[in-house]
Protein backbone atom coordinates (compact mmCIF):
# COMPACT_ATOMS: atom_id res chain seq x y z
CA UNK A 1 0.00 0.00 0.00
CA UNK A 2 1.35 3.41 -0.79
CA UNK A 3 0.64 6.08 1.45
CA UNK A 4 1.54 9.50 0.94
CA UNK A 5 1.46 13.20 2.32
CA UNK A 6 0.80 15.79 0.97
CA UNK A 7 1.93 19.02 3.32
CA UNK A 8 1.47 22.83 3.62
CA UNK A 9 0.03 25.77 5.97
CA UNK A 10 -3.25 25.93 3.53
CA UNK A 11 -3.92 29.50 4.57
CA UNK A 12 -6.53 28.85 2.97
CA UNK A 13 -6.87 26.01 0.76
CA UNK A 14 -6.71 27.32 -3.20
CA UNK A 15 -7.95 25.50 -6.20
CA UNK A 16 -4.42 24.77 -6.88
CA UNK A 17 -4.25 22.77 -3.65
CA UNK A 18 -7.32 20.87 -4.40
CA UNK A 19 -6.47 19.94 -7.99
CA UNK A 20 -3.17 18.48 -6.55
CA UNK A 21 -5.01 16.92 -4.03
CA UNK A 22 -7.22 15.16 -6.66
CA UNK A 23 -4.71 14.12 -8.33
CA UNK A 24 -2.36 12.98 -6.26
CA UNK A 25 -5.79 10.98 -4.73
CA UNK A 26 -5.25 9.00 -8.15
CA UNK A 27 -1.95 7.95 -8.01
CA UNK A 28 -1.71 6.17 -4.03
CA UNK A 29 -3.39 4.57 -1.73
CA UNK A 30 -3.66 6.89 0.51
CA UNK A 31 -3.24 10.15 0.77
CA UNK A 32 -3.04 12.44 3.90
CA UNK A 33 -3.36 15.85 3.57
CA UNK A 34 -1.04 17.17 6.47
CA UNK A 35 -1.43 20.84 7.65
CA UNK A 36 1.13 22.23 9.29
CA UNK A 37 1.13 24.26 12.64
CA UNK A 38 4.23 26.32 11.87
CA UNK A 39 5.38 28.59 14.41
CA UNK A 40 7.38 30.92 12.72
CA UNK A 41 4.58 32.27 10.33
CA UNK A 42 1.21 33.62 11.92
CA UNK A 43 -1.47 32.31 9.91
CA UNK A 44 -4.97 34.06 8.88
CA UNK A 45 -7.01 30.72 10.00
CA UNK A 46 -6.28 28.62 13.17
CA UNK A 47 -4.78 24.89 12.58
CA UNK A 48 -8.15 24.06 13.48
CA UNK A 49 -9.91 25.82 10.85
CA UNK A 50 -7.69 24.91 8.43
CA UNK A 51 -8.08 21.22 8.69
CA UNK A 52 -12.16 21.59 8.77
CA UNK A 53 -11.85 23.93 5.82
CA UNK A 54 -9.81 20.95 4.05
CA UNK A 55 -12.31 17.73 5.07
CA UNK A 56 -15.02 19.97 3.71
CA UNK A 57 -13.53 20.21 0.42
CA UNK A 58 -12.20 16.61 0.05
CA UNK A 59 -15.16 14.94 1.40
CA UNK A 60 -15.83 13.32 -1.37
CA UNK A 61 -12.40 11.74 -1.74
CA UNK A 62 -12.54 8.65 0.15
CA UNK A 63 -8.61 8.18 0.57
CA UNK A 64 -7.88 11.23 1.89
CA UNK A 65 -7.30 11.95 5.26
CA UNK A 66 -7.16 15.49 6.84
CA UNK A 67 -4.40 15.85 10.02
CA UNK A 68 -2.03 18.45 11.26
CA UNK A 69 1.38 18.34 12.53
CA UNK A 70 4.25 20.24 13.63
CA UNK A 71 8.04 20.05 13.81
CA UNK A 72 9.95 17.83 10.88
CA UNK A 73 7.92 16.31 7.79
CA UNK A 74 9.61 13.45 8.49
CA UNK A 75 9.24 12.43 11.44
CA UNK A 76 5.30 12.85 10.68
CA UNK A 77 5.55 10.07 7.63
CA UNK A 78 7.40 7.88 10.38
CA UNK A 79 4.20 8.32 12.45
CA UNK A 80 1.55 7.63 9.57
CA UNK A 81 3.78 5.48 8.42
CA UNK A 82 4.11 7.35 4.86
CA UNK A 83 6.38 6.56 2.24
CA UNK A 84 6.20 9.15 -0.45
CA UNK A 85 6.11 12.96 -0.13
CA UNK A 86 3.58 15.02 -2.88
CA UNK A 87 4.97 18.34 -3.87
CA UNK A 88 3.69 20.86 -6.61
CA UNK A 89 5.04 22.86 -8.16
CA UNK A 90 4.40 26.28 -10.36
CA UNK A 91 7.79 27.29 -11.54
CA UNK A 92 11.58 26.55 -11.56
CA UNK A 93 12.13 28.52 -8.59
CA UNK A 94 9.66 26.27 -6.78
CA UNK A 95 11.31 23.58 -7.98
CA UNK A 96 14.86 24.80 -6.51
CA UNK A 97 13.46 25.02 -3.41
CA UNK A 98 11.99 21.48 -3.23
CA UNK A 99 14.59 20.02 -4.53
CA UNK A 100 16.64 20.94 -1.64
CA UNK A 101 14.01 19.90 0.60
CA UNK A 102 13.54 16.40 -0.81
CA UNK A 103 17.23 15.47 -0.57
CA UNK A 104 17.39 16.68 3.22
CA UNK A 105 14.21 15.12 3.98
CA UNK A 106 15.34 11.71 2.35
CA UNK A 107 18.62 11.89 4.05
CA UNK A 108 16.98 12.24 7.62
CA UNK A 109 14.68 9.39 6.31
CA UNK A 110 15.40 7.02 3.73
CA UNK A 111 12.21 5.42 3.52
CA UNK A 112 10.54 8.68 2.02
CA UNK A 113 10.51 9.85 -0.99
CA UNK A 114 9.39 13.00 -2.63
CA UNK A 115 6.96 12.88 -5.80
CA UNK A 116 6.82 16.35 -7.78
CA UNK A 117 3.89 17.05 -9.68
CA UNK A 118 3.47 20.25 -12.27
CA UNK A 119 0.59 22.25 -11.10
CA UNK A 120 -2.21 23.03 -13.81
CA UNK A 121 -1.62 25.82 -15.71
CA UNK A 122 -5.01 27.18 -14.41
CA UNK A 123 -3.19 27.64 -11.28
CA UNK A 124 0.47 28.26 -11.53
CA UNK A 125 -0.07 31.67 -10.49
CA UNK A 126 -2.01 31.14 -7.35
CA UNK A 127 -0.91 30.59 -3.92
CA UNK A 128 -2.31 31.52 -0.53
CA UNK A 129 -0.74 34.39 -0.36
CA UNK A 130 -1.75 36.06 -3.21
CA UNK A 131 -5.63 34.71 -2.00
CA UNK A 132 -4.79 36.30 1.18
CA UNK A 133 -3.85 39.70 -0.80
CA UNK A 134 -6.93 40.43 -3.29
CA UNK A 135 -8.83 39.60 -0.56
CA UNK A 136 -7.77 42.26 2.14
CA UNK A 137 -8.52 44.41 -0.94
CA UNK A 138 -11.91 43.02 -1.53
CA UNK A 139 -11.04 41.40 -4.85
CA UNK A 140 -12.78 38.76 -6.12
CA UNK A 141 -11.65 35.37 -4.39
CA UNK A 142 -14.07 32.86 -6.38
CA UNK A 143 -11.60 31.72 -9.26
CA UNK A 144 -8.71 31.00 -6.73
CA UNK A 145 -10.68 28.88 -4.06
CA UNK A 146 -12.83 26.35 -3.07
CA UNK A 147 -17.05 27.87 -3.19
CA UNK A 148 -17.30 26.37 0.32
CA UNK A 149 -14.59 28.72 1.80
CA UNK A 150 -15.26 32.20 0.10
CA UNK A 151 -17.10 33.33 3.00
CA UNK A 152 -14.54 32.61 5.64
CA UNK A 153 -12.18 33.85 4.25
CA UNK A 154 -14.31 37.10 3.96
CA UNK A 155 -15.21 37.08 6.95
CA UNK A 156 -11.66 36.47 8.68
CA UNK A 157 -10.26 39.82 6.35
CA UNK A 158 -13.35 41.58 7.68
CA UNK A 159 -12.51 41.31 11.19
CA UNK A 160 -8.53 41.45 11.05
CA UNK A 161 -9.46 44.94 9.37
CA UNK A 162 -11.93 46.03 12.08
Amino acid sequence: MIRAIYPGSFDPVTLGHLDIIQRASRSVDELIVGVLNNGGKTPLFTIDERVSMLKEVTEGLLNVKVLSFSGLLVDFARQTEATVVVRGLRAISDFEYELQMAQTNHKLNPQVDTMFMATSLDYSYLSSTIVKEVAFFQGDIREFVPEAIVGRIQEKVKAALQ
